[in-house]
């Protein structure tokens, strides 16, 4: 299945994908997955947030299973596919066994789980709770200025509908698998862990506004270049960070008017900040915009602060947790990545298990899993089925 997605949304110059939300990758990628869950005999149910579902057996009290298929940015092949595709391997194996299950099983597909377009991660999963308002995400825009309601109705979809759904009340219990991001099995015995924790997270826009002028002309005493501050401010990201044991990310630039030779009017930066708990990701934040401003004052430049997005820390179900580390004789381990699973996790008892990442790289092309230990992640999610089920 890995194989049959592989060149859907590639980039064949970096070798990564590109499978924003509603794209035209991200569609055939739906398609396919429409196509997976017809040749099972599976019922087909997308949500009005697009989130995607195939029922094995029907009723409430359902068990879950599931994770996404869209990417960053030249993203890796793993981060999301290997969640599905080992749903739809695991009900095979299971099937071929001869197993029938006493609960409806689903295998799902969670929109918009990166946030590449329109900038908020697992909108899909978020919208389906309730946590994110659906006229906020509705006037979300992309790069291209297109509102996600305009790009709902391109597609086919009706805006209206965005939102919570009835069909969260049916799911009993969420256990997504996922390639781990990160490098804590490489040290281990273990193809698969169980996921304990996910640290707490955010999005912040941050506004460094000067005064655009000649590169040449203009004496360097005499500029108000935005570019200074938000320079110092990447630098403080790095030590401000490592002091703290946290994660600070300046991954997104915008410069206007972006000439080579135009000092710049205004810098948009776009931080990505993580923290073992949200006192320490608060603290984090505000030294990060006051070393912003103390940078930006002396060049007579400003800088403001807006909140995109901000997940708090989930702890997963423990006991749920217990249950599949003593299943699987497992190792249990934190994440610092952000998952449907831990949007999903306050509303219905929710796991995570990981499978096994030989390079610790993820969101890039160079992210992999031994297909070993890709079989191993689907005979766990099988017998975590075959236990549960």
């Amino acid at each position: 299945m890995l194989d049959d997605i592989a060149v859907i949304g590639r980039d064949s110059r970096t070798g990564g994908y590109r499978r924003f939300a509603w794209s035209d990758a991200d569609m055939e990628l739906r398609e396919w997955f429409a196509g997976e869950a017809a040749g099972r005999g599976m019922e087909l149910v997308e949500d009005g947030n697009g989130n995607q579902f195939a029922w094995w057996g029907a009723g409430d009290d359902a068990l879950l299973i599931g994770s996404h298929l869209d990417s960053v940015p030249d993203g890796g092949a793993y981060d999301g596919p290997l969640g599905v595709v080992s749903s739809f391997a695991a009900i095979d194996q299971l099937r071929a066994e001869g197993f029938a299950p006493s609960r409806p099983v689903v295998v799902g597909n969670f929109a918009d789980e990166e946030g590449a377009r329109f900038g908020i991660a697992c909108a899909g999963s978020q919208l389906i709770t309730g946590a994110l308002d659906p006229a906020k995400a509705l006037g979300l825009k992309d790069r291209d200025g297109l509102t996600l309601a305009e790009v709902l109705t391109a597609r086919g979809r009706d805006p209206r509908a965005v939102g919570r759904t009835d069909l969260l009340d049916s799911i009993g219990t969420f256990v997504e698998l996922h390639v781990e991001q990160g490098r804590s099995l490489i040290h281990s015995d273990a193809a698969v862990g169980v996921a304990t924790a996910i640290w707490p997270h955010g999005r912040w826009r941050l506004d460094f506004c000067g005064e655009a002028n000649h590169a040449g002309a203009t004496l360097m005493e005499d500029r108000h270049d935005p570019m200074q501050a938000y320079a110092a401010t990447v630098l403080a990201s790095r030590r401000l960070a490592t002091d703290a044991g946290a994660r600070a990310t300046f991954g997104r630039l915008e410069v206007e008017p972006g000439g080579t030779n135009a000092i710049p009017s205004r810098v948009r930066a776009w931080l990505d900040a993580r923290a073992a708990d949200e006192g320490q990701l608060d603290d984090l934040v505000d030294a990060l915009v006051h070393q912003a401003r103390a940078a930006a004052d002396p060049d007579g430049t400003t800088v403001t602060l807006t909140t995109e997005s901000v997940s708090p820390a989930v702890e997963f179900d423990a006991p749920l947790r217990d249950r599949l580390a003593a299943l699987l004789d497992a190792p249990v381990l934190p994440t610092g990545a952000g998952h449907d699973a831990g949007v999903l996790s306050p509303h219905v008892p929710t796991a995570m298990l990981f499978v096994r990442n030989p390079t610790g790289v993820s969101h890039s092309p160079e992210e992999f899993a031994e297909d070993a230990d890709c079989a191993a992640g689907v005979d766990a999610l099988a017998s975590v089925v075959r236990g549960m089920a």
